[in-house]
Protein backbone atom coordinates (compact mmCIF):
# COMPACT_ATOMS: atom_id res chain seq x y z
CA UNK A 1 0.00 0.00 0.00
CA UNK A 2 2.91 2.43 0.92
CA UNK A 3 4.16 1.53 -2.25
CA UNK A 4 1.14 2.23 -4.65
CA UNK A 5 0.88 5.49 -2.77
CA UNK A 6 4.32 6.65 -3.51
CA UNK A 7 3.87 5.52 -6.86
CA UNK A 8 0.33 7.56 -7.03
CA UNK A 9 2.08 10.51 -5.36
CA UNK A 10 4.83 10.62 -8.10
CA UNK A 11 2.37 10.32 -11.17
CA UNK A 12 0.54 13.18 -9.58
CA UNK A 13 3.40 15.27 -9.32
CA UNK A 14 4.47 14.35 -13.04
CA UNK A 15 0.71 15.49 -13.90
CA UNK A 16 1.23 18.52 -12.42
CA UNK A 17 4.44 19.67 -13.48
CA UNK A 18 3.51 19.09 -16.87
CA UNK A 19 0.56 21.08 -17.00
CA UNK A 20 2.13 24.13 -14.77
CA UNK A 21 4.62 23.86 -17.76
CA UNK A 22 2.33 23.82 -20.20
CA UNK A 23 0.35 26.82 -18.67
CA UNK A 24 3.87 28.67 -18.35
CA UNK A 25 4.84 28.38 -21.66
CA UNK A 26 1.32 29.54 -23.25
CA UNK A 27 1.06 32.85 -20.71
CA UNK A 28 4.85 33.23 -21.94
CA UNK A 29 3.70 32.94 -25.78
CA UNK A 30 0.90 35.05 -24.69
CA UNK A 31 2.83 38.17 -23.17
CA UNK A 32 5.29 38.22 -26.30
CA UNK A 33 2.36 38.30 -28.88
CA UNK A 34 0.53 40.33 -26.35
CA UNK A 35 3.93 42.56 -26.44
CA UNK A 36 4.19 43.13 -30.21
CA UNK A 37 0.61 43.11 -31.01
CA UNK A 38 -1.55 45.07 -28.19
CA UNK A 39 -4.99 45.58 -28.27
CA UNK A 40 -5.22 47.73 -31.59
CA UNK A 41 -1.93 48.61 -33.59
CA UNK A 42 -0.86 51.17 -36.41
CA UNK A 43 2.61 50.26 -38.02
CA UNK A 44 4.56 52.09 -41.00
CA UNK A 45 7.27 49.54 -41.74
CA UNK A 46 10.21 48.56 -44.76
CA UNK A 47 10.39 45.38 -46.09
CA UNK A 48 13.68 44.80 -47.95
CA UNK A 49 13.74 41.77 -50.09
CA UNK A 50 17.45 40.58 -50.67
CA UNK A 51 18.88 38.00 -53.30
CA UNK A 52 22.19 37.18 -54.09
CA UNK A 53 21.98 40.13 -57.29
CA UNK A 54 19.40 42.25 -56.41
CA UNK A 55 17.55 44.04 -53.48
CA UNK A 56 14.34 45.50 -53.45
CA UNK A 57 12.16 48.05 -50.54
CA UNK A 58 8.84 47.94 -50.00
CA UNK A 59 7.12 50.12 -47.75
CA UNK A 60 3.54 49.36 -46.06
CA UNK A 61 0.90 50.31 -43.71
CA UNK A 62 -0.65 48.05 -41.58
CA UNK A 63 -3.67 48.32 -38.98
CA UNK A 64 -4.63 45.32 -36.42
CA UNK A 65 -6.95 44.95 -34.02
CA UNK A 66 -6.77 41.96 -31.58
CA UNK A 67 -6.21 38.09 -33.29
CA UNK A 68 -9.00 38.68 -35.62
CA UNK A 69 -8.34 41.56 -37.95
CA UNK A 70 -5.41 43.18 -39.88
CA UNK A 71 -4.91 45.56 -42.91
CA UNK A 72 -1.74 45.65 -45.02
CA UNK A 73 -1.76 48.59 -47.56
CA UNK A 74 1.61 48.91 -49.73
CA UNK A 75 2.24 52.26 -50.35
CA UNK A 76 5.46 51.98 -52.47
CA UNK A 77 7.17 51.12 -55.25
CA UNK A 78 4.69 52.27 -57.36
CA UNK A 79 4.01 49.23 -59.14
CA UNK A 80 2.90 47.99 -55.88
CA UNK A 81 1.01 51.15 -54.97
CA UNK A 82 -2.72 50.49 -53.60
CA UNK A 83 -2.30 46.87 -53.21
CA UNK A 84 -3.62 45.56 -50.13
CA UNK A 85 -4.76 42.66 -47.69
CA UNK A 86 -7.53 42.17 -44.89
CA UNK A 87 -7.76 39.44 -42.93
CA UNK A 88 -11.29 38.99 -40.92
CA UNK A 89 -11.46 36.05 -38.32
CA UNK A 90 -10.41 33.37 -40.59
CA UNK A 91 -10.96 34.73 -43.77
CA UNK A 92 -8.43 36.42 -46.29
CA UNK A 93 -8.60 38.95 -49.04
CA UNK A 94 -6.52 40.17 -51.87
CA UNK A 95 -7.02 43.80 -53.29
CA UNK A 96 -5.42 44.48 -56.30
CA UNK A 97 -6.12 47.74 -57.76
CA UNK A 98 -4.94 47.58 -61.31
CA UNK A 99 -6.90 44.26 -62.33
CA UNK A 100 -9.60 46.44 -59.90
CA UNK A 101 -10.54 42.68 -58.09
CA UNK A 102 -10.43 41.11 -54.55
CA UNK A 103 -9.25 37.89 -54.39
CA UNK A 104 -10.51 35.69 -51.17
CA UNK A 105 -7.36 33.48 -50.39
CA UNK A 106 -8.16 30.19 -49.60
CA UNK A 107 -6.19 28.22 -46.88
CA UNK A 108 -3.65 26.55 -49.06
CA UNK A 109 -2.27 29.90 -50.31
CA UNK A 110 -1.21 30.90 -46.69
CA UNK A 111 1.81 29.07 -47.28
CA UNK A 112 3.13 30.61 -49.89
CA UNK A 113 5.21 33.53 -50.22
CA UNK A 114 3.96 36.97 -49.35
CA UNK A 115 5.07 39.86 -52.30
CA UNK A 116 8.01 37.79 -53.06
CA UNK A 117 9.41 38.00 -50.09
CA UNK A 118 10.69 35.13 -47.56
CA UNK A 119 7.81 35.73 -44.85
CA UNK A 120 4.42 33.50 -45.98
CA UNK A 121 1.02 34.79 -46.50
CA UNK A 122 0.34 33.49 -42.85
CA UNK A 123 3.48 35.34 -41.49
CA UNK A 124 2.20 38.76 -42.53
CA UNK A 125 -1.64 38.36 -42.06
CA UNK A 126 -1.91 36.07 -39.13
CA UNK A 127 -4.30 33.81 -39.97
CA UNK A 128 -3.48 31.04 -37.89
CA UNK A 129 -3.10 32.04 -33.97
CA UNK A 130 0.23 31.27 -31.93
CA UNK A 131 -2.26 31.20 -28.73
CA UNK A 132 -4.90 28.86 -29.83
CA UNK A 133 -3.73 26.89 -33.11
CA UNK A 134 0.05 25.53 -30.84
CA UNK A 135 0.69 23.79 -27.76
CA UNK A 136 3.34 25.32 -25.74
CA UNK A 137 6.18 23.54 -24.01
CA UNK A 138 9.18 24.56 -22.13
CA UNK A 139 12.38 23.57 -24.34
CA UNK A 140 15.08 25.29 -22.42
CA UNK A 141 16.86 28.51 -21.62
CA UNK A 142 19.34 30.46 -23.76
CA UNK A 143 20.91 33.74 -24.53
CA UNK A 144 20.62 35.95 -27.40
CA UNK A 145 22.87 38.70 -27.74
CA UNK A 146 23.18 38.90 -23.79
CA UNK A 147 19.64 38.63 -23.31
CA UNK A 148 18.26 35.70 -21.00
CA UNK A 149 15.56 33.66 -22.61
CA UNK A 150 13.12 30.83 -22.79
CA UNK A 151 13.04 28.00 -25.10
CA UNK A 152 9.53 27.09 -26.21
CA UNK A 153 8.51 24.40 -28.87
CA UNK A 154 5.12 24.56 -30.25
CA UNK A 155 3.04 22.00 -31.70
CA UNK A 156 0.85 22.39 -33.65
CA UNK A 157 -3.29 21.15 -32.72
CA UNK A 158 -4.37 18.17 -34.50
CA UNK A 159 -6.38 20.47 -36.21
CA UNK A 160 -5.34 23.53 -36.74
CA UNK A 161 -4.80 24.81 -40.18
CA UNK A 162 -0.98 26.16 -39.76
CA UNK A 163 1.72 26.45 -41.99
CA UNK A 164 4.57 24.64 -40.13
CA UNK A 165 4.95 21.50 -38.46
CA UNK A 166 6.75 23.10 -35.26
CA UNK A 167 8.00 26.14 -34.10
CA UNK A 168 10.84 26.42 -31.72
CA UNK A 169 10.60 30.14 -30.44
CA UNK A 170 13.07 31.64 -28.54
CA UNK A 171 11.54 34.46 -25.90
CA UNK A 172 13.45 36.86 -23.71
CA UNK A 173 12.72 36.54 -19.85
CA UNK A 174 12.61 40.32 -18.90
CA UNK A 175 10.97 42.22 -21.51
CA UNK A 176 9.16 39.31 -23.43
CA UNK A 177 10.45 39.86 -26.96
CA UNK A 178 10.75 37.53 -29.18
CA UNK A 179 14.32 37.24 -30.37
CA UNK A 180 15.06 34.08 -32.38
CA UNK A 181 12.20 31.26 -33.95
CA UNK A 182 13.08 28.09 -36.10
CA UNK A 183 10.71 27.12 -38.71
CA UNK A 184 10.20 23.28 -39.12
CA UNK A 185 8.20 21.53 -41.85
CA UNK A 186 5.85 18.34 -41.31
CA UNK A 187 8.70 16.32 -42.01
CA UNK A 188 10.97 17.91 -38.93
CA UNK A 189 13.27 19.62 -41.45
CA UNK A 190 14.84 23.25 -40.88
CA UNK A 191 12.86 25.43 -43.57
CA UNK A 192 13.62 29.58 -42.11
CA UNK A 193 14.93 30.97 -39.11
CA UNK A 194 13.71 34.69 -37.99
CA UNK A 195 16.28 36.86 -35.86
CA UNK A 196 15.02 39.91 -34.37
CA UNK A 197 17.74 42.88 -33.46
CA UNK A 198 17.62 46.65 -32.00
CA UNK A 199 15.06 46.77 -29.49
CA UNK A 200 13.39 50.58 -29.06
CA UNK A 201 10.54 52.14 -27.35
CA UNK A 202 8.17 52.82 -30.25
CA UNK A 203 4.58 53.36 -29.23
CA UNK A 204 5.52 53.67 -25.02
CA UNK A 205 6.89 49.87 -25.41
CA UNK A 206 10.44 48.07 -25.68
CA UNK A 207 9.93 45.83 -29.37
CA UNK A 208 12.75 44.62 -31.84
CA UNK A 209 12.14 47.18 -34.56
CA UNK A 210 14.18 44.97 -37.54
CA UNK A 211 13.62 41.20 -38.11
CA UNK A 212 15.47 39.19 -40.14
CA UNK A 213 13.51 35.68 -41.79
CA UNK A 214 16.44 33.43 -43.48
CA UNK A 215 15.41 30.78 -45.91
CA UNK A 216 18.00 27.62 -45.00
CA UNK A 217 18.00 26.31 -48.25
CA UNK A 218 18.79 29.27 -50.39
CA UNK A 219 22.40 30.98 -49.79
CA UNK A 220 22.35 34.99 -49.91
CA UNK A 221 18.94 35.14 -49.39
CA UNK A 222 16.94 37.04 -47.03
CA UNK A 223 13.90 39.28 -46.03
CA UNK A 224 14.40 42.55 -43.30
CA UNK A 225 11.31 44.37 -42.08
CA UNK A 226 12.17 47.66 -40.18
CA UNK A 227 9.84 49.44 -38.31
CA UNK A 228 9.64 52.69 -38.57
CA UNK A 229 6.68 53.99 -36.29
CA UNK A 230 4.58 52.06 -33.77
CA UNK A 231 1.10 53.33 -32.51
CA UNK A 232 -0.71 50.77 -29.96
CA UNK A 233 -4.07 51.08 -28.35
CA UNK A 234 -5.68 53.29 -30.32
CA UNK A 235 -9.53 53.38 -30.95
CA UNK A 236 -10.55 51.41 -34.25
CA UNK A 237 -13.56 50.15 -35.22
CA UNK A 238 -14.32 46.71 -36.46
CA UNK A 239 -16.06 48.45 -39.50
CA UNK A 240 -12.86 49.76 -40.60
CA UNK A 241 -11.73 45.91 -41.52
CA UNK A 242 -14.22 45.47 -44.62
CA UNK A 243 -14.17 44.90 -47.83
CA UNK A 244 -15.36 48.60 -48.75
CA UNK A 245 -12.68 49.82 -47.05
CA UNK A 246 -9.79 47.61 -48.17
CA UNK A 247 -10.66 49.06 -51.64
CA UNK A 248 -10.15 52.76 -50.30
CA UNK A 249 -7.12 52.69 -48.11
CA UNK A 250 -4.78 55.53 -48.63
Amino acid sequence: MRIWLKASTLVILIFSFNAASAQDATEIVKRADQKMRGNTARVEMTIQTIRPTWKRSMDLKAWSKGTDYSMILITSPAKDKGVSFLKRKKEVWNWYPTLERVIKLPPSMMSQSWMGTDFTNDDLVRESSVIHDYKHKLAGDTIIAGRPCYKIEMIPMPDAAVVWGRLLVCIDKKDYLELHTRFYDEEGNLVNIMNAYDPKVMGGRLIPVRIEMTPMDKKGQKTVMIYRNVVFDQPIKDDFFSLSNLKKLQ
